[in-house]
């Protein structure tokens, strides 16, 4: 992500995520006062996510919509993998809507007696949703395209490589 050029951080935190959003040439519409969607291309998929903020309980939001959707006969086997990779996530969660089978990633920004967001905050944000889209992705797949369980999908992307060979 880009951050050289001067961005204002007080106020509305949707008013930064746009800012950044035009710095890193990012395709975003500003759905309201409070909303804002953005799309970028990823490492396994093109980004969508969206941004919500609630000044009654000073929170920034952030969903990241996965372009996969679960077919009805997948979605037990997913919803034990979300929980799964749930339980190594330090920041955000994975979850899935019943009706639709879709797959977002869910991470909010308490600033309750702050100023304002600042850009870190808010690039930190992003950069735990993409890291937890990307790493996971595959995973989701696995299940949903090779038939593969909870647990086998899980331990394709349990483990991180260290160092180089």
């Amino acid at each position: 992500m880009n951050t050289a050029m001067e961005i204002d951080v007080s106020g509305n935190p949707i008013d930064l995520m746009e800012q950044i959003a035009v710095q890193n040439e990012w395709l975003f519409d500003r759905a309201g006062e409070d909303e804002m969607h953005l799309s970028f291309p990823g490492r396994t998929e093109d980004h969508h996510l969206s941004f919500s903020w609630r000044a009654d309980v000073e929170t920034l939001q952030l969903a990241a919509q996965l372009e996969v959707k679960v077919p009805k006969l997948r979605r037990t086997e997913i919803a034990t993998l979300i929980n799964m990779i749930n339980e190594q996530l330090w920041l955000g969660h994975f979850e899935m809507y019943p009706d639709s089978g879709q797959i977002i990633y869910r991470h909010g920004l308490l600033l309750r007696g702050a100023i304002g967001a600042t850009p870190e905050q808010c690039e930190a944000l992003i950069q735990a949703a993409l890291e937890a889209c990307d790493r996971y992705f595959s995973a989701f797949q696995f299940v949903i395209w090779a038939g593969k369980s909870a647990t086998e999908a899980a331990a394709t992307v349990v483990y991180e490589c260290q160092g180089s060979a």
